[in-house]
Protein backbone atom coordinates (compact mmCIF):
# COMPACT_ATOMS: atom_id res chain seq x y z
CA UNK A 1 0.00 0.00 0.00
CA UNK A 2 0.98 3.21 -0.77
CA UNK A 3 0.50 5.92 1.36
CA UNK A 4 -0.24 9.64 0.94
CA UNK A 5 1.56 12.92 1.47
CA UNK A 6 0.93 16.84 1.28
CA UNK A 7 4.08 18.90 0.79
CA UNK A 8 5.82 16.81 -1.70
CA UNK A 9 9.30 18.65 -1.31
CA UNK A 10 10.16 22.21 -2.74
CA UNK A 11 7.21 23.22 -5.05
CA UNK A 12 4.98 24.85 -2.79
CA UNK A 13 1.98 22.98 -3.01
CA UNK A 14 -0.04 21.49 -0.21
CA UNK A 15 -2.09 18.89 -2.08
CA UNK A 16 -2.27 15.79 -1.34
CA UNK A 17 -0.72 13.28 -3.55
CA UNK A 18 0.85 9.08 -3.83
CA UNK A 19 4.59 9.14 -2.29
CA UNK A 20 6.98 7.63 -5.09
CA UNK A 21 9.03 5.14 -4.35
CA UNK A 22 11.93 6.64 -3.42
CA UNK A 23 9.90 8.82 -0.42
CA UNK A 24 8.21 5.36 0.45
CA UNK A 25 11.40 4.13 1.69
CA UNK A 26 12.50 6.86 2.96
CA UNK A 27 9.10 6.88 5.10
CA UNK A 28 9.91 3.31 6.17
CA UNK A 29 13.60 3.88 6.78
CA UNK A 30 12.26 6.32 9.68
CA UNK A 31 9.05 4.53 10.98
CA UNK A 32 12.17 1.49 11.64
CA UNK A 33 14.25 4.14 13.40
CA UNK A 34 17.11 3.83 11.16
CA UNK A 35 19.82 6.22 11.36
CA UNK A 36 18.09 7.99 14.28
CA UNK A 37 15.19 9.09 11.64
CA UNK A 38 17.51 11.45 9.93
CA UNK A 39 17.38 12.13 6.69
CA UNK A 40 20.71 13.02 4.64
CA UNK A 41 21.18 13.20 0.82
CA UNK A 42 23.89 15.19 -1.56
CA UNK A 43 23.49 16.14 -4.93
CA UNK A 44 27.46 14.96 -6.49
CA UNK A 45 27.78 16.10 -9.48
CA UNK A 46 31.30 15.70 -11.77
CA UNK A 47 32.87 19.55 -11.97
CA UNK A 48 33.96 17.97 -15.88
CA UNK A 49 30.89 20.45 -18.10
CA UNK A 50 27.61 22.38 -16.82
CA UNK A 51 24.82 21.10 -15.83
CA UNK A 52 21.82 20.30 -17.90
CA UNK A 53 18.40 20.00 -17.08
CA UNK A 54 18.74 15.78 -15.78
CA UNK A 55 20.72 16.99 -13.21
CA UNK A 56 17.66 19.40 -12.28
CA UNK A 57 15.46 16.49 -11.61
CA UNK A 58 18.43 15.15 -9.25
CA UNK A 59 18.79 18.60 -7.74
CA UNK A 60 15.08 18.85 -7.05
CA UNK A 61 14.70 15.39 -5.67
CA UNK A 62 17.72 14.98 -3.21
CA UNK A 63 17.36 18.60 -1.48
CA UNK A 64 13.38 18.32 -1.91
CA UNK A 65 13.57 15.53 -0.08
CA UNK A 66 15.77 17.24 3.08
CA UNK A 67 13.70 19.98 2.64
CA UNK A 68 10.45 18.12 3.71
CA UNK A 69 12.04 16.08 5.97
CA UNK A 70 13.62 18.57 7.94
CA UNK A 71 16.86 17.13 7.02
CA UNK A 72 19.96 18.33 5.09
CA UNK A 73 21.10 18.14 1.51
CA UNK A 74 25.06 19.09 0.54
CA UNK A 75 26.44 19.67 -2.83
CA UNK A 76 29.55 17.30 -2.98
CA UNK A 77 31.77 17.77 -6.19
CA UNK A 78 33.25 14.05 -6.92
CA UNK A 79 36.44 16.10 -8.26
CA UNK A 80 38.68 12.75 -9.00
CA UNK A 81 39.59 13.24 -12.30
CA UNK A 82 41.68 16.31 -12.12
CA UNK A 83 42.54 15.82 -16.51
CA UNK A 84 38.41 16.90 -16.90
CA UNK A 85 37.73 19.13 -14.31
CA UNK A 86 38.00 23.10 -14.46
CA UNK A 87 37.01 25.99 -12.56
CA UNK A 88 34.64 27.15 -14.58
CA UNK A 89 32.34 23.86 -14.32
CA UNK A 90 32.72 24.48 -10.57
CA UNK A 91 31.58 27.81 -10.54
CA UNK A 92 28.75 27.05 -12.91
CA UNK A 93 27.49 24.21 -10.81
CA UNK A 94 27.10 26.11 -7.92
CA UNK A 95 25.24 28.88 -9.47
CA UNK A 96 23.01 26.96 -11.27
CA UNK A 97 22.05 24.94 -7.55
CA UNK A 98 21.69 28.65 -6.10
CA UNK A 99 19.51 29.66 -9.12
CA UNK A 100 17.27 26.58 -8.33
CA UNK A 101 16.65 28.21 -5.25
CA UNK A 102 18.48 25.63 -2.54
CA UNK A 103 20.40 27.28 0.11
CA UNK A 104 24.42 26.00 -0.15
CA UNK A 105 25.27 27.68 3.00
CA UNK A 106 28.05 24.86 4.94
CA UNK A 107 26.81 22.49 2.16
CA UNK A 108 29.68 22.69 -0.27
CA UNK A 109 32.04 19.37 0.31
CA UNK A 110 34.82 17.93 -2.21
CA UNK A 111 35.79 14.48 -2.90
CA UNK A 112 39.16 15.65 -2.83
CA UNK A 113 38.91 16.60 1.11
CA UNK A 114 38.71 13.21 1.58
CA UNK A 115 41.84 12.02 -0.58
CA UNK A 116 44.09 10.97 2.39
CA UNK A 117 41.05 9.50 4.54
CA UNK A 118 40.41 7.39 1.21
CA UNK A 119 44.19 6.34 0.88
CA UNK A 120 44.42 5.34 4.65
CA UNK A 121 41.40 3.04 3.96
CA UNK A 122 42.79 1.43 0.93
CA UNK A 123 45.92 0.51 2.94
CA UNK A 124 43.46 -0.94 5.20
CA UNK A 125 42.26 -3.36 2.82
CA UNK A 126 45.89 -3.93 1.10
CA UNK A 127 46.72 -4.87 5.16
CA UNK A 128 43.83 -7.08 4.92
CA UNK A 129 44.53 -8.56 1.63
CA UNK A 130 41.56 -7.54 0.27
CA UNK A 131 43.28 -4.97 -2.34
CA UNK A 132 46.75 -5.47 -4.57
CA UNK A 133 48.76 -3.75 -6.73
CA UNK A 134 48.41 -4.54 -10.58
CA UNK A 135 50.76 -3.74 -12.98
CA UNK A 136 48.58 -5.04 -16.43
CA UNK A 137 48.09 -2.01 -18.67
CA UNK A 138 44.38 -1.30 -19.58
CA UNK A 139 44.16 -3.32 -22.79
CA UNK A 140 45.58 -6.10 -20.50
CA UNK A 141 43.14 -5.53 -17.82
CA UNK A 142 40.07 -5.88 -20.47
CA UNK A 143 41.24 -9.04 -21.95
CA UNK A 144 41.30 -10.44 -18.48
CA UNK A 145 38.32 -9.05 -17.40
CA UNK A 146 36.38 -11.46 -19.57
CA UNK A 147 32.62 -10.91 -21.09
CA UNK A 148 29.01 -11.08 -19.49
CA UNK A 149 29.11 -14.71 -20.58
CA UNK A 150 32.40 -15.88 -19.94
CA UNK A 151 34.13 -15.63 -16.67
CA UNK A 152 37.28 -13.33 -16.05
CA UNK A 153 40.54 -14.66 -14.75
CA UNK A 154 42.76 -13.59 -12.13
CA UNK A 155 45.61 -11.69 -12.47
CA UNK A 156 49.35 -12.67 -12.51
CA UNK A 157 49.56 -10.12 -9.82
CA UNK A 158 46.50 -10.98 -7.45
CA UNK A 159 48.64 -12.65 -4.83
CA UNK A 160 51.07 -10.42 -4.43
CA UNK A 161 52.20 -10.39 -0.50
CA UNK A 162 51.16 -7.74 1.91
CA UNK A 163 54.18 -5.90 2.09
CA UNK A 164 55.15 -5.97 -1.25
CA UNK A 165 51.86 -3.90 -2.48
CA UNK A 166 52.02 -1.82 0.39
CA UNK A 167 55.51 -1.10 -0.85
CA UNK A 168 54.29 -0.45 -4.60
CA UNK A 169 51.43 1.56 -3.21
CA UNK A 170 53.70 3.98 -1.52
CA UNK A 171 56.04 4.53 -4.23
CA UNK A 172 52.79 4.61 -6.55
CA UNK A 173 51.57 7.51 -4.01
CA UNK A 174 55.27 9.32 -4.44
CA UNK A 175 55.06 9.04 -8.18
CA UNK A 176 57.61 6.73 -8.74
CA UNK A 177 56.10 5.00 -11.75
CA UNK A 178 54.49 6.59 -15.18
CA UNK A 179 50.68 7.24 -16.04
CA UNK A 180 49.02 3.89 -16.60
CA UNK A 181 51.60 1.62 -15.40
CA UNK A 182 49.69 0.13 -12.35
CA UNK A 183 46.55 0.50 -10.56
CA UNK A 184 45.27 -0.68 -7.05
CA UNK A 185 42.38 -3.14 -7.35
CA UNK A 186 40.33 -4.50 -5.10
CA UNK A 187 40.22 -8.54 -4.47
CA UNK A 188 36.75 -9.53 -4.97
CA UNK A 189 35.90 -12.10 -7.35
CA UNK A 190 36.60 -12.14 -11.20
CA UNK A 191 34.32 -15.11 -11.77
CA UNK A 192 31.65 -12.68 -10.34
CA UNK A 193 28.68 -12.37 -13.03
CA UNK A 194 28.44 -8.76 -12.06
CA UNK A 195 31.27 -7.44 -14.38
CA UNK A 196 31.45 -4.53 -11.67
CA UNK A 197 33.04 -7.03 -8.87
CA UNK A 198 35.33 -8.65 -11.23
CA UNK A 199 38.51 -7.03 -9.28
CA UNK A 200 37.79 -3.53 -10.02
CA UNK A 201 39.99 -0.33 -10.11
CA UNK A 202 40.47 1.27 -7.04
CA UNK A 203 43.29 3.99 -7.97
CA UNK A 204 44.89 4.95 -10.91
CA UNK A 205 48.45 6.58 -11.58
CA UNK A 206 47.91 10.26 -13.51
CA UNK A 207 50.65 12.91 -13.01
CA UNK A 208 48.25 16.20 -13.15
CA UNK A 209 47.55 19.38 -11.64
CA UNK A 210 44.64 19.52 -9.40
CA UNK A 211 42.50 21.85 -9.18
CA UNK A 212 42.37 21.96 -5.27
CA UNK A 213 45.12 19.99 -4.35
CA UNK A 214 47.44 21.00 -6.73
CA UNK A 215 50.61 18.14 -7.26
CA UNK A 216 49.86 16.67 -3.89
CA UNK A 217 48.52 13.40 -5.52
CA UNK A 218 49.86 11.53 -8.37
CA UNK A 219 47.12 8.78 -7.84
CA UNK A 220 43.56 9.45 -7.98
CA UNK A 221 40.59 7.45 -6.88
CA UNK A 222 37.90 5.53 -9.36
CA UNK A 223 34.37 6.83 -8.89
CA UNK A 224 33.36 3.51 -7.58
CA UNK A 225 35.58 3.42 -4.83
CA UNK A 226 35.00 7.03 -3.93
CA UNK A 227 31.18 6.74 -3.92
CA UNK A 228 30.75 5.01 -1.14
CA UNK A 229 33.38 6.54 0.96
CA UNK A 230 32.20 10.08 0.53
CA UNK A 231 29.09 8.98 1.39
CA UNK A 232 29.82 7.05 4.38
CA UNK A 233 32.18 10.38 5.63
CA UNK A 234 29.53 12.72 5.31
CA UNK A 235 27.11 10.58 7.40
CA UNK A 236 24.67 10.53 4.37
CA UNK A 237 21.47 8.25 5.17
CA UNK A 238 19.98 7.83 1.24
CA UNK A 239 22.56 7.79 -1.25
CA UNK A 240 20.11 8.44 -4.65
CA UNK A 241 21.85 7.80 -8.12
CA UNK A 242 20.36 7.42 -11.23
CA UNK A 243 19.74 3.47 -12.58
CA UNK A 244 22.95 2.99 -14.38
CA UNK A 245 24.19 2.87 -10.75
CA UNK A 246 22.08 -0.32 -10.14
CA UNK A 247 24.72 -2.73 -10.92
CA UNK A 248 27.65 -0.66 -8.93
CA UNK A 249 25.45 -1.17 -5.92
CA UNK A 250 26.78 -4.52 -4.56
CA UNK A 251 30.01 -3.21 -5.29
CA UNK A 252 29.37 0.01 -3.15
CA UNK A 253 28.45 -2.03 -0.17
CA UNK A 254 31.25 -4.42 -0.62
CA UNK A 255 33.48 -1.41 -0.13
CA UNK A 256 31.68 -0.48 3.10
CA UNK A 257 31.29 -3.65 4.80
CA UNK A 258 35.18 -4.34 4.02
CA UNK A 259 35.87 -1.61 5.47
CA UNK A 260 33.31 -1.54 8.46
CA UNK A 261 32.77 2.05 8.58
CA UNK A 262 29.07 3.28 8.78
CA UNK A 263 26.72 2.65 5.50
CA UNK A 264 24.59 4.76 3.96
CA UNK A 265 21.46 2.96 1.62
CA UNK A 266 22.15 3.43 -1.80
CA UNK A 267 18.34 4.06 -4.09
CA UNK A 268 18.64 4.34 -7.87
CA UNK A 269 15.43 6.20 -9.83
CA UNK A 270 15.24 6.46 -13.59
CA UNK A 271 17.30 9.62 -14.98
CA UNK A 272 15.24 11.57 -16.77
CA UNK A 273 15.29 11.44 -20.42
CA UNK A 274 13.73 14.34 -23.23
CA UNK A 275 13.25 13.55 -26.67
CA UNK A 276 15.03 16.21 -29.18
CA UNK A 277 17.74 16.47 -26.86
CA UNK A 278 21.07 15.07 -25.75
CA UNK A 279 22.15 15.33 -22.38
CA UNK A 280 25.71 13.50 -22.64
CA UNK A 281 27.85 15.48 -20.93
CA UNK A 282 30.72 14.42 -24.08
CA UNK A 283 28.09 15.25 -26.14
CA UNK A 284 27.52 18.74 -24.65
CA UNK A 285 30.99 19.28 -24.68
CA UNK A 286 31.38 18.90 -28.87
CA UNK A 287 28.33 21.22 -29.41
CA UNK A 288 30.30 23.83 -27.59
CA UNK A 289 33.78 23.04 -28.92
CA UNK A 290 32.50 22.34 -32.20
CA UNK A 291 30.82 25.74 -32.46
CA UNK A 292 27.53 24.09 -33.34
CA UNK A 293 26.31 26.38 -30.15
CA UNK A 294 26.98 29.81 -28.92
CA UNK A 295 28.39 28.64 -25.81
CA UNK A 296 26.91 25.90 -22.24
CA UNK A 297 24.70 28.95 -21.72
CA UNK A 298 23.09 28.93 -25.40
CA UNK A 299 19.24 28.74 -25.03
CA UNK A 300 18.65 26.02 -27.41
CA UNK A 301 21.30 23.54 -24.86
CA UNK A 302 19.69 21.12 -22.70
CA UNK A 303 21.59 22.95 -19.78
CA UNK A 304 20.44 24.96 -16.93
CA UNK A 305 22.26 27.55 -17.55
CA UNK A 306 20.90 27.91 -21.15
CA UNK A 307 17.51 26.99 -20.25
CA UNK A 308 18.23 30.44 -17.70
CA UNK A 309 19.60 32.49 -20.25
CA UNK A 310 16.11 31.46 -22.43
CA UNK A 311 14.50 32.67 -19.82
CA UNK A 312 12.78 29.71 -18.19
CA UNK A 313 12.31 29.77 -13.93
CA UNK A 314 13.15 27.79 -11.35
CA UNK A 315 9.58 27.98 -11.00
CA UNK A 316 8.69 25.95 -13.82
CA UNK A 317 11.84 23.67 -13.73
CA UNK A 318 10.71 22.19 -10.53
CA UNK A 319 6.90 21.85 -11.33
CA UNK A 320 7.71 20.05 -14.32
CA UNK A 321 10.14 17.48 -12.14
CA UNK A 322 7.43 17.14 -9.93
CA UNK A 323 4.81 16.37 -12.32
CA UNK A 324 6.65 13.87 -14.26
CA UNK A 325 7.59 12.21 -11.24
CA UNK A 326 10.36 9.75 -9.90
CA UNK A 327 9.80 5.78 -11.15
CA UNK A 328 11.85 3.07 -11.33
CA UNK A 329 12.27 2.55 -14.71
CA UNK A 330 13.84 4.88 -17.91
CA UNK A 331 11.20 6.26 -19.96
CA UNK A 332 12.02 9.21 -22.84
CA UNK A 333 10.07 12.41 -21.95
CA UNK A 334 8.24 14.39 -24.33
CA UNK A 335 10.05 18.27 -24.75
CA UNK A 336 6.85 19.35 -24.90
CA UNK A 337 5.77 18.02 -21.05
CA UNK A 338 8.67 20.45 -20.27
CA UNK A 339 7.15 23.60 -22.58
CA UNK A 340 3.53 23.20 -20.73
CA UNK A 341 4.87 23.57 -17.84
CA UNK A 342 7.06 26.92 -18.93
CA UNK A 343 4.12 28.48 -20.43
CA UNK A 344 1.46 27.81 -17.44
CA UNK A 345 4.51 29.76 -15.23
CA UNK A 346 5.07 32.45 -17.26
CA UNK A 347 1.34 32.78 -18.11
CA UNK A 348 0.03 33.62 -14.65
CA UNK A 349 3.37 36.31 -14.39
CA UNK A 350 4.99 37.70 -17.22
CA UNK A 351 3.43 40.65 -18.32
CA UNK A 352 2.35 41.48 -21.88
CA UNK A 353 4.11 44.00 -24.19
CA UNK A 354 3.36 44.45 -28.09
CA UNK A 355 6.40 43.92 -29.82
CA UNK A 356 6.34 43.35 -34.23
CA UNK A 357 8.71 41.14 -35.06
CA UNK A 358 8.47 41.69 -38.79
CA UNK A 359 7.35 45.02 -39.15
CA UNK A 360 4.95 46.16 -42.16
CA UNK A 361 4.50 50.09 -41.81
CA UNK A 362 0.70 51.35 -41.84
CA UNK A 363 -0.32 54.92 -42.12
CA UNK A 364 -3.77 55.86 -41.42
CA UNK A 365 -4.76 58.65 -43.60
CA UNK A 366 -7.42 60.20 -41.98
CA UNK A 367 -5.43 59.88 -38.61
CA UNK A 368 -4.35 63.63 -37.80
CA UNK A 369 -0.44 63.99 -38.36
CA UNK A 370 0.18 65.41 -34.88
CA UNK A 371 -2.05 63.69 -32.80
CA UNK A 372 -0.77 60.94 -30.07
CA UNK A 373 -3.55 58.80 -28.33
CA UNK A 374 -2.51 57.18 -24.90
CA UNK A 375 -3.90 54.13 -24.91
CA UNK A 376 -4.94 51.71 -21.45
CA UNK A 377 -3.19 48.46 -22.20
CA UNK A 378 -3.65 45.85 -19.70
CA UNK A 379 -0.31 43.96 -18.27
CA UNK A 380 -1.87 40.86 -17.71
CA UNK A 381 -5.29 40.21 -18.06
CA UNK A 382 -4.23 36.73 -15.46
CA UNK A 383 -3.38 38.88 -12.60
CA UNK A 384 -5.28 42.05 -11.85
CA UNK A 385 -2.92 43.07 -9.48
CA UNK A 386 -0.80 43.73 -12.44
CA UNK A 387 -2.51 46.64 -13.84
CA UNK A 388 -2.59 48.36 -17.05
CA UNK A 389 -0.53 51.02 -18.56
CA UNK A 390 -0.24 53.63 -21.32
CA UNK A 391 0.29 52.75 -24.60
CA UNK A 392 0.88 55.83 -27.29
CA UNK A 393 -1.29 55.62 -30.99
CA UNK A 394 -0.18 57.39 -33.93
CA UNK A 395 -0.72 58.50 -37.43
CA UNK A 396 1.79 55.87 -38.50
CA UNK A 397 2.42 52.11 -37.14
CA UNK A 398 4.18 48.56 -37.50
CA UNK A 399 1.98 46.10 -37.62
CA UNK A 400 2.98 41.80 -38.37
CA UNK A 401 3.87 41.77 -42.44
CA UNK A 402 2.07 38.15 -41.72
CA UNK A 403 -0.75 40.26 -40.73
CA UNK A 404 -1.20 41.04 -44.46
CA UNK A 405 -2.36 39.31 -47.59
CA UNK A 406 -3.24 41.38 -50.59
CA UNK A 407 -5.45 38.05 -51.74
CA UNK A 408 -6.32 36.42 -48.71
CA UNK A 409 -7.88 33.25 -48.52
CA UNK A 410 -11.38 32.96 -46.67
CA UNK A 411 -11.04 32.03 -43.25
CA UNK A 412 -7.83 34.69 -43.03
CA UNK A 413 -9.12 37.02 -40.64
CA UNK A 414 -6.76 39.50 -40.85
CA UNK A 415 -5.85 42.51 -42.90
CA UNK A 416 -6.24 42.49 -46.56
CA UNK A 417 -7.33 45.04 -49.19
CA UNK A 418 -10.75 46.44 -47.91
CA UNK A 419 -11.20 44.37 -45.01
CA UNK A 420 -11.41 46.28 -41.69
CA UNK A 421 -9.69 44.75 -38.29
CA UNK A 422 -9.81 45.27 -34.91
CA UNK A 423 -6.14 47.06 -33.43
CA UNK A 424 -5.62 45.74 -30.00
CA UNK A 425 -6.91 48.61 -27.42
CA UNK A 426 -7.20 51.07 -29.89
CA UNK A 427 -9.43 51.61 -33.17
CA UNK A 428 -11.13 49.67 -35.81
CA UNK A 429 -8.81 49.84 -39.07
CA UNK A 430 -9.63 49.08 -42.84
CA UNK A 431 -7.09 48.87 -45.73
CA UNK A 432 -7.76 50.89 -48.60
CA UNK A 433 -4.05 50.17 -49.70
CA UNK A 434 -1.33 48.74 -50.38
CA UNK A 435 2.24 50.73 -51.43
CA UNK A 436 4.87 48.30 -53.56
CA UNK A 437 8.47 49.10 -54.39
CA UNK A 438 9.49 49.02 -58.23
CA UNK A 439 10.28 44.88 -57.32
CA UNK A 440 6.47 44.56 -56.43
CA UNK A 441 7.29 43.94 -52.43
CA UNK A 442 4.47 45.92 -50.52
CA UNK A 443 6.24 48.40 -48.45
CA UNK A 444 3.47 50.23 -46.70
CA UNK A 445 -0.35 50.01 -45.84
CA UNK A 446 -2.81 52.68 -46.80
CA UNK A 447 -5.81 52.48 -44.13
CA UNK A 448 -8.17 54.68 -42.50
CA UNK A 449 -10.04 54.34 -38.58
CA UNK A 450 -12.93 54.92 -37.13
CA UNK A 451 -12.70 57.03 -34.40
CA UNK A 452 -15.80 55.75 -32.42
CA UNK A 453 -14.49 52.72 -31.94
CA UNK A 454 -12.02 53.56 -29.75
CA UNK A 455 -10.87 50.88 -26.93
CA UNK A 456 -11.91 48.22 -29.73
CA UNK A 457 -15.38 48.21 -29.44
CA UNK A 458 -17.92 49.16 -32.31
CA UNK A 459 -20.59 51.61 -30.65
CA UNK A 460 -23.08 50.59 -33.29
CA UNK A 461 -22.28 46.62 -32.70
CA UNK A 462 -20.66 45.67 -35.86
CA UNK A 463 -17.75 42.77 -35.29
CA UNK A 464 -14.79 41.83 -36.76
CA UNK A 465 -13.01 38.70 -36.56
CA UNK A 466 -9.12 40.01 -36.30
CA UNK A 467 -7.75 41.35 -33.98
CA UNK A 468 -3.90 42.43 -34.53
CA UNK A 469 -1.11 43.86 -32.16
CA UNK A 470 1.11 46.89 -33.50
CA UNK A 471 3.72 49.62 -32.31
CA UNK A 472 3.59 53.09 -33.05
CA UNK A 473 6.24 53.87 -34.89
CA UNK A 474 7.00 57.33 -33.68
CA UNK A 475 7.58 55.77 -30.47
CA UNK A 476 8.86 52.75 -31.76
CA UNK A 477 11.97 51.13 -30.00
CA UNK A 478 14.08 48.65 -31.59
CA UNK A 479 15.03 45.42 -30.54
CA UNK A 480 16.78 42.28 -31.70
CA UNK A 481 14.55 39.24 -31.13
CA UNK A 482 16.40 35.64 -31.29
CA UNK A 483 13.77 33.14 -32.05
CA UNK A 484 14.78 29.59 -30.54
CA UNK A 485 13.75 26.59 -31.46
CA UNK A 486 14.17 22.30 -30.95
CA UNK A 487 18.01 21.66 -31.47
CA UNK A 488 17.05 18.65 -32.89
CA UNK A 489 14.91 17.97 -35.69
CA UNK A 490 14.44 14.47 -35.01
CA UNK A 491 12.89 13.02 -31.37
CA UNK A 492 16.01 10.68 -30.88
CA UNK A 493 19.44 12.34 -31.92
CA UNK A 494 21.45 10.05 -30.12
CA UNK A 495 20.16 7.27 -33.35
CA UNK A 496 22.16 7.78 -36.07
CA UNK A 497 22.24 5.61 -39.43
CA UNK A 498 25.46 4.52 -40.76
CA UNK A 499 27.39 6.75 -42.76
CA UNK A 500 25.93 10.02 -40.62
CA UNK A 501 27.09 11.55 -37.14
CA UNK A 502 24.56 12.55 -34.58
CA UNK A 503 25.01 16.14 -35.16
CA UNK A 504 24.04 16.12 -38.59
CA UNK A 505 20.57 15.87 -36.74
CA UNK A 506 20.85 19.37 -35.71
CA UNK A 507 17.98 21.49 -36.57
CA UNK A 508 18.97 24.51 -39.09
CA UNK A 509 16.43 26.53 -38.12
CA UNK A 510 16.72 26.10 -34.33
CA UNK A 511 18.06 30.20 -34.37
CA UNK A 512 16.81 32.80 -36.38
CA UNK A 513 17.82 36.70 -35.13
CA UNK A 514 15.50 39.23 -36.28
CA UNK A 515 17.52 42.84 -35.99
CA UNK A 516 14.60 45.27 -36.75
CA UNK A 517 11.62 44.28 -33.92
CA UNK A 518 10.08 47.02 -32.82
CA UNK A 519 8.48 47.38 -29.23
CA UNK A 520 6.58 49.67 -27.80
CA UNK A 521 7.83 52.41 -25.83
CA UNK A 522 6.54 50.92 -22.10
CA UNK A 523 7.78 47.63 -22.45
CA UNK A 524 10.24 48.07 -19.93
CA UNK A 525 7.38 49.49 -17.29
CA UNK A 526 5.74 46.36 -18.05
CA UNK A 527 8.23 44.07 -17.45
CA UNK A 528 8.98 45.78 -14.11
CA UNK A 529 5.71 44.66 -12.96
CA UNK A 530 6.63 41.79 -11.92
CA UNK A 531 9.55 39.94 -9.90
CA UNK A 532 11.13 37.47 -10.75
CA UNK A 533 13.48 35.71 -7.99
CA UNK A 534 16.84 35.79 -10.28
CA UNK A 535 15.94 39.30 -11.93
CA UNK A 536 15.82 38.23 -15.33
CA UNK A 537 12.74 40.23 -17.40
CA UNK A 538 10.31 38.52 -18.63
CA UNK A 539 7.50 38.88 -21.18
CA UNK A 540 4.84 38.24 -23.03
CA UNK A 541 5.06 39.44 -26.87
CA UNK A 542 1.03 39.56 -27.66
CA UNK A 543 0.04 36.97 -29.62
CA UNK A 544 3.69 35.62 -30.52
CA UNK A 545 5.25 34.21 -27.24
CA UNK A 546 6.97 34.50 -24.00
CA UNK A 547 10.24 36.38 -24.25
CA UNK A 548 13.79 37.02 -21.81
CA UNK A 549 15.81 39.83 -22.07
CA UNK A 550 19.54 38.55 -22.77
CA UNK A 551 22.60 39.74 -21.17
CA UNK A 552 23.79 40.64 -24.57
CA UNK A 553 21.55 43.52 -24.64
CA UNK A 554 24.46 45.37 -22.36
CA UNK A 555 26.32 45.09 -25.12
CA UNK A 556 24.22 45.70 -28.52
CA UNK A 557 23.00 49.34 -27.32
CA UNK A 558 19.15 47.81 -27.61
CA UNK A 559 17.25 45.45 -25.67
CA UNK A 560 17.64 41.50 -27.37
CA UNK A 561 15.33 39.26 -26.26
CA UNK A 562 15.47 35.88 -26.43
CA UNK A 563 12.57 33.55 -26.80
CA UNK A 564 11.32 31.19 -24.34
CA UNK A 565 8.66 29.56 -25.68
CA UNK A 566 5.57 29.46 -28.44
CA UNK A 567 1.86 30.70 -26.68
CA UNK A 568 1.07 26.97 -27.70
CA UNK A 569 2.72 24.01 -29.30
CA UNK A 570 2.96 23.95 -32.62
CA UNK A 571 5.97 21.44 -33.31
CA UNK A 572 3.64 18.42 -34.08
CA UNK A 573 2.13 20.44 -37.02
CA UNK A 574 6.01 21.47 -37.62
CA UNK A 575 6.91 18.24 -37.54
CA UNK A 576 4.14 16.82 -39.78
CA UNK A 577 2.97 14.91 -37.23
Amino acid sequence: MTSESHNPGGDGSDAPRRLNFVEQIIEDDRKAGKWDGRVCTRFPPEPNGYLHIGHAKSIHLNFGLAQRYGGTCYLRFDDTNPIKEEQEYIDSIIADVQWLGYDLTDRIFYASDYFQQMYDWAVQLVKAGKAYVCDLNAEEVREYRGTLTEAGKNSPYRDRGVEENLDLLDRMRKGEFPDGSRTLRAKIDMTSPNMNLRDPAMYRILHAKHPRTGDAWCIYPMYDWAHGLEDSIERITHSICTLEFENHRPLYDWFLDALGIYHPRQIEFAKLLLNYTVMSKRKLIELVRGGHVRGWDDPRMATISGLRRRGVTPVALKTFCSEIGVAKFNSTIDLGRLEYSIREDLNLRAPRVMAVLNPLKVVITNYPEDQVDELDAVNNPEDASAGTRKVPFSRELYIERDDFMEDPPRKFFRLGPGREVRMRYAYFVTCQEAVKDAAGNIVELRCTYDPATRGGDSPDGRKVKGTLHWVSAKHAVDAEVRLYDRLFSVENPNKVEEGQAWTDHINPDSLKVLENAKLEPNWREAADKATWSDDTARVQFERTGYFALDADTETAGKPVFNRTVTLKDTWAKIAGK
